[in-house]
């Protein structure tokens, strides 16, 4: 019985329920067990009964695939095949032949050849199998991730078993460290929270509790995040604080992290449409081959005077047709071209795991990108501050500490978003990040959130500042380091946050929200340390999220002796309503307050609640000294409490968020004018979203709507396929929902990337074209089920790979310029030179190896290489299907072919001409002949190079010789090693059949050079010309030339088995 089979007959597949919506006496009367079940747990026999019936806990592994398989899939090639037939043929010849009467060197030449075929088909074997090193270690990433022991009641006894024999309905214990062995549903807790980072890349634990989970009405149970089912945790995932006991309600494949184990083996990996061509081209080749060695067979058994009648003599020859075709080092030069894009990326911080996926990149025309971090800094920063008459704009990119970075801004986040314009406060803050209920399945990192928020009727009249010519500091100006730091010192003092060192994330402590004044506070020159020394608390009330402020009495020489200050900071909707006075322009001073305007404050905090960010209040009051005590923790009455009602004057509101990266917007710009659409996948809410894809120019007047995943949960197939090409912010997105998006585009014909960090996200990875991961903050599934990682989790790093993987089909194409001709012309050389009654073929069989591997690794390795051109950002992505081999190419393939072929062929029949009296013995005569033919096909290979290094520009330019340094290398390789081969005694006779060329033959070279290029840069010249008049010489818009394009592949819009398990948590991002 297959592993497949085993799965499906396995009785948890049946037995699944809603276990979170269950209370604790349902779930164990579901489960068919005694009542007194978490007191007791299972008996001994009942354990093993059950381990029987649903098997041990772990997952189930992937077939392996043995070394001779994948040596198999290596070999299995039609082109491999006419090498082995070849080496067998000159293996019989080897042995068959008489030494005594072998005068050619026959039988060492057939030996030397089935030497260098063994060789190259074994290297191009190793080359392969080496690549696919990482293919299993997706799974391998899940397993090491298991529990492997647990603690347990059976029989009234707490006991330690073997991870793998839990089976549903173990009461499993659970303290602080432990990593959960299995799918629990919690029956006790005590302070339990559990990180599941392991799940989804979520750093925040999640607090868990065990009454049940309620439903809302029309919503299946499924649908329900399992980030909200606070009852339940998850295997794999770690206990962060606390304790609890739990009922396992499954095991191995049927727990959330065993449904990814599955997804991730059944997933095909897909073959990228350059390997597909490639083994197209080798099937046309094969046919060629076939062609040529029969129409080479015919020639010498009937026509070539040399091997009229021989059978055997006219195989050998059709055979040396075949090896002269074969491009033997087209597979090795291909895997060095992905190769060294795939180094030059990872200087760039694109790590990528499978080569054949940095083509892929190259015709990417969507990136779908996670928010925080990668399009983020993933820094919470103060943005604006905002006070009774003025607007300040806080530089969150600086990296001087000046007070400069703050400056004042009048028109800087003003007015409400206009898609907020008519809404009601409480709705824009339903939509934005001051939402108390946070993103869906997260504890928010906003403790600071709003509950209510009553604008008036005329929004444009409340946000008016009064009196904005009484600022402190002129608009445009930058306020004083003094100032700064009395208006920004309720935020510094009023917190237990511990700044990170040099003001980032290295080593913080605390609330990010919070972290962001002190952040904002250091970089405008303030010196936190000598702040908090110089006013010393004296007494606090504790942040509570029942009340969401806290207060912190500090000592402070701004007062008088016999007074202390108050500094309160907290939700800006509460803080409003505990402040009687304000201060003028942030002022600080007894003779700078006013009523406050509870009106104009509640329209900022929707104003800027609109634009996505998040609001906190500064407050302060001078009290008397002895109306608190040192060390004492006061109540929130302290704050609203007070017998007299609001007294705290509102010094200012902090608007925070997690900026965009600097370098992205540019990065973003660049991939539009590259004809490639980004769209930004986030847990966030709708107005954060949108808000951040202003900023980045993803949101525009084309795209200027964000969609949030409930909404696209309500989709059909159809629509969502609509909505994808008219939206490019997806909010409080699911990972179901990253499932549906990419298959969408796919329907749609678009080639997507998407990003991930979580082992949910894995299958959405392996889903898309090119999978993404993230290297900092992902986890390793994620990485291991990607193509390409970030070791930087920058979105500018995908655009500049984006970038190499046009730069690697432009030079894939450029190889094939080169070596294809090269191979063609021996080919064909052979059969022309039987037609023109030479005494043998022009070049030897021991020569074309040479010449296929010499041309390979220098002349290939210099198009392999090539830098990108000019303007390759300025062009769309190829399309969906287009032809490695197109009209043109093809085209200038055939004309390299001729080019060659003629010149090899003319110049042997040249020399045979003239030699012909001088040196009357054939075979004297054709080591000559056979000299100036491979000079003249290797030196010709070096035009075709010269001329292919720029696909349109003209190569009559010194240029040609710049950019690259592997082009003057090669060069100088090729020629010093034609050099050598043609004068080294012995070498030149005996390996190679040829002697030392005269003026003649030289002559004949350097005339084959100049031919050669100025043909194709005359061919090229005239494709400029038609490209200037509107022709496709690109192939962008017509068929290729083998057959019409694919064109966009048929693309199953339904969700992978076992989808639904993935709404582990909405996205973080």
């Amino acid at each position: 019985m297959g592993k497949k089979d085993t799965v499906a007959e396995n009785p948890q597949m049946t037995e699944q329920a809603p276990w979170h919506t269950m209370s604790i006496e349902e779930t164990i009367s579901k489960m068919g067990l005694p009542a007194d079940l978490a007191k007791t747990g299972l008996s001994v026999d009942e354990a093993a009964t059950r381990l029987t019936k649903y098997g041990p806990n772990k997952m189930t592994e992937k077939e392996k695939v043995t070394i001779w398989q994948r040596i198999w899939h290596q070999i299995n090639n039609v082109l491999v095949y006419v090498l082995m037939t070849v080496a067998v043929v000159s293996l019989i010849q080897a042995v068959t032949t008489n030494p005594a009467t072998d005068t050619t060197n026959q039988q060492f030449t057939a030996s030397f050849q089935v030497a260098l075929i063994v060789s190259v088909i074994t290297l191009n074997t190793w080359i392969g199998i080496y690549q696919e090193g990482n293919a299993e270690k997706a799974a391998d990433a899940l397993k090491n991730m298991l529990s492997t022991d647990a603690r347990v009641i059976r029989g009234g006894k707490e006991i330690m078993v073997p991870a793998g024999e839990i089976v549903p309905g173990d009461v499993c214990l659970l303290g602080l460290g432990d990593k959960v062995p299995s799918d629990l549903r919690l029956v006790s807790v005590s302070n339990l929270a559990t990180g599941e980072a392991a799940l989804t890349g979520e750093s925040v634990p999640i607090d868990k509790q065990t009454d049940a989970i309620p439903v809302e009405d029309g919503l299946d149970p499924e649908q329900v995040p399992l980030g909200d089912r606070k009852n339940m945790t998850y295997s794999a995932t770690l206990v962060a604080q606390g304790s609890g006991i739990g009922i396992a309600i499954a095991t191995g494949d049927f727990t959330q992290i065993g449904t990814i184990n599955r997804l991730v083996n059944n997933t095909e990996t897909i073959k990228t449409d350059v390997l597909k061509q490639i083994d197209m081209v080798s099937k046309y080749l094969f046919l060629c081959i076939c062609t040529m060695c029969l129409a080479t067979f015919l020639t010498a058994y009937f026509y070539a005077e040399s091997f009229k009648g021989e059978a055997l003599g006219s195989v050998n020859i059709a055979l040396v047709c075949a090896v002269a075709m074969v491009p033997e080092g087209l597979e090795a030069i291909v895997t060095l071209t992905y190769s060294y894009a795939v180094k030059v990326m990872a200087r760039q911080n694109a790590i990528v795991r499978a080569l054949p996926a940095v083509e892929t990149l190259g015709s990417v025309t969507v990136i779908c990108s996670d928010k925080t971090g990668t399009l983020t800094q993933n820094i919470m920063s103060l943005t604006a501050f905002v006070t009774s008459n003025a607007r300040y704009k806080n530089n969150v990119d600086a990296a001087d500490r000046v007070p400069a970075n703050f400056v004042r801004d009048d028109t800087y986040l003003a007015e409400r978003a206009v898609r907020d314009l008519k809404k009601k406060g409480k709705d824009i803050v339903a939509d934005g990040p001051n939402n108390p209920a946070g993103r869906r399945g997260h504890n928010p990192s906003n403790h600071f959130t709003v509950d209510s928020l009553h604008t008036t009727d005329n929004p444009e009249e409340a946000g008016k500042a009064a009196h904005p010519e009484e600022a402190p500091f002129e608009n445009g100006a930058s306020p004083t380091k003094d100032w700064i730091q009395a208006a920004l010192s309720c935020g510094v003092l009023c917190s237990k946050c511990v700044l990170g060192e040099g003001g980032g994330r290295a080593g913080e402590i605390g609330n990010p929200t919070e972290l962001s004044i002190l952040r904002a506070s250091y970089f405008a020159g303030i010196d936190i340390e000598q702040l908090k020394t110089e006013c010393p608390i004296v007494a606090e009330v504790p942040f509570s999220s029942e009340y969401k402020f806290m207060a912190t009495i500090h000592e402070s020489s701004d007062v008088p002796n016999d007074k202390l200050v108050a500094y309160v900071k907290g939700a800006p909707d509460r803080m409003v309503k505990v402040c009687k006075y304000q201060s003028k322009g942030g002022v600080i001073g007894d003779d700078a307050v006013e009523d406050i305007n509870p009106d104009y404050w509640n329209e900022q905090i929707a104003i800027l609640s609109s634009h996505g960010l998040r609001v906190l209040g500064l407050c302060r009051a001078v009290i008397p000294k002895d109306s608190v005590k040192a060390g004492e923790n006061l109540g929130p009455e302290f704050v609203n409490g007070r017998p007299d009602g609001p007294w705290l004057t509102m010094v200012g509101l902090c608007a925070i968020m997690d900026p965009p990266r600097p370098e992205c917007v540019q990065a973003i710009r660049e991939a539009h004018g590259a004809g490639v659409r980004v769209a930004m996948i986030t847990g966030d809410h709708k107005d954060t979203a949108t808000a951040i894809g202003h900023m980045l120019g993803i949101v525009d007047e084309k795209f200027s709507e964000a969609v949030t995943g409930p909404e696209l949960d309500a989709m059909s197939d159809d629509e969502i396929r609509k909505c994808v090409l008219s939206h490019n912010v997806f909010a409080r997105a699911s990972p179901q929902n990253k499932i549906r998006i990419v298959k969408a585009l796919q329907a749609e014909g678009q080639v997507t990337s998407m990003t991930g960090d979580g082992v949910n996200d894995a299958p959405a990875l392996k889903a898309a074209n090119m999978g993404v991961a993230m290297g900092k903050e992902g986890t390793d599934v994620a990485r291991e089920a990607s193509e390409m990682i970030l070791a930087d989790d920058n979105f500018a790093t995908i655009v500049y790979a984006v970038k190499q993987g046009r730069v690697v089909w432009d030079n894939l194409r450029k190889v094939l310029l080169v070596n294809t001709p090269i191979n063609n012309s021996q080919g064909m050389s052979v059969l022309f030179g039987l037609l023109a009654q030479l005494p043998s073929t022009p070049i030897s069989a021991i020569q074309i190896l040479y010449s296929n591997f010499i041309c390979a690794v220098t002349l290939g390795f210099v198009c392999a290489i090539e830098p990108a051109e000019d303007g390759i950002m300025s062009i769309p992505p190829r399309r969906v299907g287009k032809r490695l081999i197109g009209r043109f190419l093809f085209l200038r393939i055939i004309l390299g072919t001729v080019l060659l072929t003629g010149c090899v062929v003319g110049s042997a029949v040249i020399v045979d001409t003239v030699y012909k009296e001088s040196i009357p013995d054939p075979n004297e005569r054709l080591f000559k002949i056979r000299a100036t033919a491979f000079n003249v096909l290797d030196f010709g290979a070096i035009s075709v190079m010269l001329s292919a290094r720029f696909a349109y520009n003209t190569s009559v330019t010194l240029k040609v010789f710049q950019g690259n340094p592997a082009v003057m290398w090669s060069c100088i390789i090729v020629a010093i090693l034609q050099i050598l081969l043609t004068y080294i005694p012995g070498l030149n006779s005996f390996v190679f059949s040829m002697k030392g060329m005269d003026g003649i033959g030289w002559g004949l070279t350097l005339v084959s050079m100049v031919i050669v290029f100025t043909v194709m840069e005359a061919e090229k010249a005239l494709r400029r010309s038609l490209k200037a008049k509107g022709a496709d010489t690109d192939d962008r818009e017509e068929p290729a030339f083998f057959g019409t394009d694919s064109g966009a592949p048929a693309v199953d819009m339904s969700m992978p088995k076992g989808a639904s398990k993935l709404n582990l948590q909405e996205l973080a991002h």
